[in-house]
């Protein structure tokens, strides 16, 4: 399991957690202002945040928070919600970027400080460990019966980088710039975009072999994900399924 899977396959170990709708509301409306002031305020013209207000609306948030997300990114209510990197290593030295958005720089400093070094790691200075990863767009593809071959040279034809699938479930990767053509592309042919976002890929990984260096890892990057004001993490580890398998 590679460290830039979003956690795909052991999301269910937090399902608890996450069902705790102040924090997964929290942090599909940031979803919401980041495509926003990333893209711009009108989902017609800004595909990223079509998709992630329709997230937002599965995930059942009310319509009056999703608007009041696009104002904040505009700068039209409350005070600036500001987008902010952390960067640290975990155990055995994996490079850990952490994504925050956040009202309170010096609350979110000290949070994330606590949370690396709570499971072994420790936060490093801005750019210590960003040289490791690539950033690009990245979007999921659900659903039954999916022609792998026609879903490939759709992405491709719209300026994709690359594809590559796990458990009947679609990654496709392409340049930040281009997350939106390929995603109009893909959604016009029918499929169905499960999240659309822009990434940090670790360009290799660090074989976390000993069940124990494993689950302090898993810990820790579950502990970001519980933040509310995390909004995604990225680490360059790799857990051999044997061993996931035994955490499991």
């Amino acid at each position: 399991m590679a460290g830039h899977s979003k956690w795909a396959n052991i999301k269910h170990r937090k399902a608890g957690q996450d069902a705790k709708k102040g924090v997964a509301f929290q942090k599909l409306v940031k979803n919401i202002i980041s495509a926003a002031k990333d893209g711009g305020s009108d989902p017609n013209t800004n595909f990223r945040l079509k998709v992630a207000i329709d997230r937002a609306k599965a995930g059942n948030v009310p319509i009056d928070n999703i608007e009041r997300g696009i104002k904040r990114a505009t700068g039209d209510l409350d005070g600036p919600m500001e987008e902010i990197v952390y960067e640290g290593y975990g155990p055995n030295g994996v490079a850990v970027m952490v994504q925050a958005m956040t009202d309170n720089r010096n609350r979110t400093a000290s949070e994330m400080r606590l949370l690396f070094t709570k499971c072994g790691g420790s936060i490093g200075e801005l750019g210590c460990v960003a040289w490791s990863f690539d950033r690009k767009g990245v979007l999921l593809v659900t659903g039954d019966g999916i022609d792998e071959d026609e879903l490939m040279i759709i992405a491709i034809e719209a300026g994709a980088e690359d594809m590559s699938s796990e458990d009947g479930d679609f990654e496709i990767i392409c340049d930040p710039a281009l997350l939106s053509n390929v995603g109009q592309a893909v959604k016009e042919a029918g499929y169905n975009i499960e999240s659309m976002e822009i990434e940090m890929i670790p360009q290799n990984t660090i074989a976390v072999t000993s069940k124990l260096e494993a689950e302090k890892m898993i810990s820790l990057i579950e502990r970001f994900e519980e933040n509310e004001d995390v909004q995604a993490v990225y680490a360059n580890f790799d857990i051999p399924d044997e061993i996931l398998a035994e955490i499991e």
